[in-house]
């Protein structure tokens, strides 16, 4: 997806019981850093059970450096690469966070977002909590320690009680001296899963990084689920027994790196699947397929299979320049283009193109390569979408939460062609999504508006559904 000005929700990264964890959760936000570009931390444990941090704005390689990662020692440790979302950026926002506590110091690392955050950072506040940032994650924290029903108890009572209170995505990463928490939504929205490294484990928002330490792949995180890592080994109890397995379809489409594997579906297949089931939906009477860089390529090459028609290099991504999304103005995001992206003129030139993307969001850079294409001499330029129009907001950690955001919400899909200045325009549907990944469950709320949570809009719709 090249032209979205959208955040992805984070990443999260955990080790417990290896022998120097933080540099180990150094490599493991490296191969996460495609999910947060923005800040990053680590929170370890010594062998006397103090919790250090470390953390920064900017990439893995900018904030640490061998000085600092010596600074943090022990066996246990997580991290965190982020995106801002609810609350905003700035130093005060960049997770893990750590708390300091006379029952007991303890760290947390959020992927994700909180529905129902507004509400219930109101009602903590009215309670006489303090809040040190303007971000989601934080809430948990003081629903833990609000907890006086569960303070004699051992934490993950608390943590129980607190994970039923709140409503959204999520995988958090919360740790104690001596263990590690991993929770996940009852939903499933996002990606969380455990690897086994020696004697200790490892949590990670994808398996992606299990590869780079070595570490072998043992399960996900279900849905509703908390699974304690200690002395004991794996634990897992149910927090909710309501549960679902929605995995936000964007995070097949775009956020998650090829060679991951999501809930058993590694996600280079499933989007090549999607430019074969896009090729059976869309064909074009075209001469060559193009992906948009890097996303995009495996969509493409599923197309081109499909079709018979030659996948071909027409465009080429200066590796040096970021996601374009992460430009913090349209403006800087329009200028980013052509840094990033350029026409393979020989390639393009007198051919009919299609033109495969992931996705279009407000249709700016689409616009743009279109453009480009027929200004190396591309003869026809056939876009072709793998995935649905997005034509919704999400509330789920990825920041398209506005339908002026949005090119499909108010124009049809002959309005968005004219738009592009494409010869023709086709986007994936619904059903080939699912086939794809031969799923029957997916969040697709950005294209369908059928969202897996309540979406609370006052104090009265929360207390309907006893949040409150």
């Amino acid at each position: 997806m090249t032209d979205r000005g959208l955040n992805e929700e984070c990443g999260v990264f955990g080790i417990w019981g290896v022998d120097d964890a933080p540099d180990l959760v150094y490599y493991g936000l490296h191969a996460l850093q495609h999910r947060g570009q923005e800040g990053c931390g680590i929170v370890a444990v010594d062998a006397f059970g103090k919790m250090t941090r470390i953390k920064g704005e900017g990439l893995v390689t900018e904030v640490f450096d061998e000085d600092k990662l010596s600074a943090l020692h022990g066996k246990m440790a997580i991290g965190h690469v982020r995106y801002s979302t609810t609350g905003g950026g700035g130093l005060e926002n960049v997770q893990p966070f750590l708390f300091r506590h006379h029952t007991g110091d303890f760290a947390l690392a959020h992927n994700g977002n909180l529905v129902n955050y507004d509400l219930l950072r109101r009602n903590l506040e009215d309670l006489g909590s303090l809040f040190q940032s303007s971000s989601d994650s934080e809430v948990l924290a003081h629903l833990i320690k609000k907890d006086s029903a569960s303070a004699h108890k051992p934490r993950i009572y608390a943590i129980e009680n607190a994970l039923n209170a709140v409503e959204g995505a999520f995988a958090f990463l919360i740790m104690t001296s001596k263990r590690i928490y991993a929770c996940r939504d009852k939903n499933g929205l996002r990606p969380l899963s455990i690897g086994r490294l020696g004697d200790g484990y490892v949590v990670s928002s994808e398996t992606c990084a299990f590869d780079v330490l070595g570490a072998e792949f043992i399960r996900d995180v279900e849905p509703g689920e908390i699974v304690t890592i200690d002395h004991h080994g794996i634990r897992a109890r149910k927090y909710t027994h309501s549960c679902s397995h929605d995995m936000c379809a964007m995070e097949y489409i775009y956020f998650a790196r090829p060679d991951s594997d999501i809930e058993g579906c590694n996600v280079h297949s499933f989007r090549k699947e999607t430019g074969r089931l896009l090729y059976e939906e869309a064909p074009a009477d075209a001469d060559i397929v193009v992906g948009v860089p890097d996303s995009s390529l495996s969509a493409a090459m599923g197309y081109s299979e499909a079709s018979g028609l030659p996948y071909e290099m027409g465009l080429v991504k200066n590796k040096y320049i970021g996601r374009t999304f992460i430009y913090p103005s349209q403006a800087m995001r329009e200028k980013g283009v052509r840094m990033k992206l350029s026409a393979v003129k020989t390639i393009v030139r007198g051919r009919r193109v299609v033109l495969v993307d992931d996705s279009i969001v407000r249709g700016t850079t689409s616009r743009r390569i279109v453009s480009m294409l027929r200004e190396a001499g591309a003869a026809e330029v056939h876009v072709r979408i793998a995935s649905p129009p997005i034509k919704m907001p999400c509330f789920y950690g990825v920041d398209i939460s506005t339908y002026d955001e949005l090119i499909s919400a108010r124009k049809s899909v002959e309005e968005v062609r004219a738009s592009l200045g494409a010869d023709s325009l086709a986007f994936l549907s619904e059903q080939a999504l699912f086939a794809a990944g031969r799923r029957k469950e997916l969040c697709i709320a950005c294209f369908n508006g059928h969202y897996p949570t309540p979406l609370y809009k006052s104090v009265e719709d929360a207390n309907k559904d006893g949040k409150f």
